[in-house]
């Protein structure tokens, strides 16, 4: 293909909203086009890596019996509201009315829709297990989209369902997606790592993450160096010791705290550490209000919060709600007090004796506060964020943490959605039985971000060969000259019959922006016809190399060059 052909209009300047190097190198490498916030158009260099993310996915998928089907994206809300996931789902969902004010949302995920699919057609164990998957656009109404293609509100993803007659069969068709996914993230080029999950508003009792390493990830990974344990921090346990306060207990008293609202605020206008702070959070769910306390030094898991309620709806209430309701400012809630409220605490709560907590009163906190005495708890679970240095779950050894982009999911489901939705077979002995249920996800638009987090420079995107979406630029340094462009075209030919995917720089701009752009849009190789064609050489150059090799200008030589350069090639070293 010719570049004067293909429409890629790069440009010099990143966007002004660009936050991440995907995003901005993308943009600049004429991959996306922005259309609102969080929704991005895909321009034919993009369409090109994305076919390549989508035939591995499908060819790793295929391998293991996996059948691929198309759903619909828009789907009635009566089905979410069966299983109850309507509600739980949370503003994130994009809903929509017909004319007929029939309720639709655009889909967020499919679980619903496949499991009515085959309640009415998979009746017989012997029929089972059955393993489909879809790849499509999915729609998530992110409060705050950004980092471009990592966190939009239109994106292609790749989500399979498979159901089963057994625990072990779904355990057999679970690990083979694993292995799967491994091998597409390995044939793309990424390195990764599999960590435990929380299964959120998916549910199932058992899910992994694929997860590519990257500084601006929003996954915060934890990893055991010793025993090899890895976890994101929304569901590693918390298994360190508790401060055990043995201070005698003091009187309660109301401190007059104007304008001090956070916990470095309070800490310093009360002299006391953040650990003798008990943060008070309100969270709105499906019941109403509910307050989480936790150490003043600690953050709090929602994730960890929304499994204990048994409420996927959770989210913190806003300051408005919270005033509206209490009367009282955001920053000077506290447990004091309080009727008719539940209230749950993190383990460490119950250890901590003459705390300080808001004062349920504008510009007012309590010191001394103490359990039992002067506030109540209704029940107590791990709230805490487990951080770096806290203790291996498995062996207690320091954790270390790292950044990473969450590419694919996989989770055990179980019967969350068969028994909700009635979806039944008939087992060897004639009972009706709920399907066994299985999800797997995979992130494809994320993962051409991912990739270029991964690997890139400061000329741009460094492509694996994988997904790269042309394989090899030939350019072309002088139009003008007619050797130039005839030795051009017949490396162009010689390459495409020899299988591989080539670009022909044919445009007539100067050397320096071609070359600028061949770097930006990070073709693997580049072939380089210049002066040095009268002197019978051409130079290749690996996008991941400073230095260009000379080459002789003969077809055999230039073309078996460029051969063992691209089998060779490790985006990921440089040479």
């Amino acid at each position: 293909m010719r570049f004067s052909e293909i429409y890629a209009p790069t440009l010099k300047e990143a966007p002004a909203d660009a936050e991440v190097v995907s995003h901005e190198l993308l943009y600049r490498a004429g991959f996306i086009r922005k259309i609102a916030a969080g929704v991005y158009s895909y321009l034919p260099l993009a369409n090109r890596t994305l076919s390549k993310i989508e035939k591995i996915i499908r060819e790793e998928m295929n391998s293991i019996g996996a059948q691929e089907v198309s759903m619909p994206i828009i789907q009635p809300a009566e089905l979410w509201k069966i299983t109850g996931r309507w509600d739980d789902y949370g503003p994130e969902m994009m809903k929509l009315k017909d004319r007929h004010e029939r309720e639709f949302t655009l889909g967020p995920t499919h679980e619903e829709v496949f499991t009515h699919m085959i309640k009415d057609e998979l009746r017989s164990y012997k029929q089972l297990p059955v393993f489909l998957y879809q790849i499509g656009p999915k729609y998530r109404d992110e409060i705050r989209p950004r980092f471009g293609l990592l966190r939009a509100r239109e994106f292609i993803m790749k989500d399979g369902y498979s159901f089963h007659d057994s625990q072990e069969s779904l355990n057999e068709t679970y690990e083979a997606c694993r292995k799967a996914y491994s091998k597409i993230a390995e044939r793309i080029g990424l390195k990764y790592v599999i960590t435990e999950a929380a299964s959120g508003a998916i549910g199932g009792n058992e899910s992994h993450e694929f997860v590519s390493f990257a500084p601006v990830g929003e996954t915060n990974l934890l990893r055991c160096e010793k025993c090899g344990y890895s976890s994101n921090d929304e569901q590693a346990p918390y298994k360190g010791e508790y401060e055990k306060s043995d201070d005698t207990e003091k009187p309660l008293t109301l401190v007059h705290t104007p304008n001090v609202k956070t916990i470095d605020q309070v800490s310093e206008f009360l002299k006391v550490k953040p650990n003798q702070i008990v943060k008070s959070l309100l969270f709105v769910g499906r019941n109403g209000f509910v307050m989480a306390l936790i150490q003043g030094d600690r953050d709090l898991n929602l994730e960890k919060l929304k499994v204990h309620m048994n409420d996927q709806s959770l989210r913190l209430a806003e300051p408005i709600e919270v005033f509206e309701t209490f009367k009282v400012p955001i920053g000077f809630i506290g447990p004091v007090g309080i009727d008719n409220l539940y209230i749950v605490a993190d383990h460490g709560v119950k250890y901590m004796k003459n705390v300080a907590v808001g004062g349920m009163k504008e510009n007012y906190h309590y010191i001394n506060a103490n359990l039992g005495r002067d506030f109540s708890v209704n029940s107590y679970t791990d709230l805490r964020v487990v951080q770096p240095n806290d203790p291996c779950p498995a062996c207690g050894t320091p954790l270390t943490g790292s950044k990473g982009i969450e590419l694919g999911h996989v989770f055990k489901l179980g019967t969350k959605y068969s028994k909700s939705m009635n979806a039944l077979y008939m087992d060897e002995n004639g009972e009706l039985k709920p399907f066994i249920m299985g999800c797997y996800g995979w992130g494809v638009s994320r993962t051409m971000a991912a990739v270029v987090e991964q690997l890139h420079d400061k000329d741009g995107i460094i492509w694996p060969r994988s997904v790269a979406p042309f394989e090899v630029i030939i350019t072309i340094v002088s139009m003008a000259g007619a050797e130039q462009k005839k030795m051009g075209e017949m490396i162009h030919n010689t390459l495409i019959e020899k299988g591989v995917e080539v670009l022909l720089d044919d445009r007539d701009l100067s050397p320096g922006v071609k070359f600028k752009d061949a770097d930006l849009i990070g073709f693997p190789v580049r072939i380089t016809l210049g002066k040095t064609l009268a002197e019978g050489l051409v130079e290749i150059k690996p996008r991941n190399s400073s230095r260009q090799l000379p080459v002789k200008a003969q077809i055999d030589e230039i073309v078996s060059s460029t051969m063992k350069i691209l089998e060779e090639y490790d985006p990921h070293k440089k040479v």
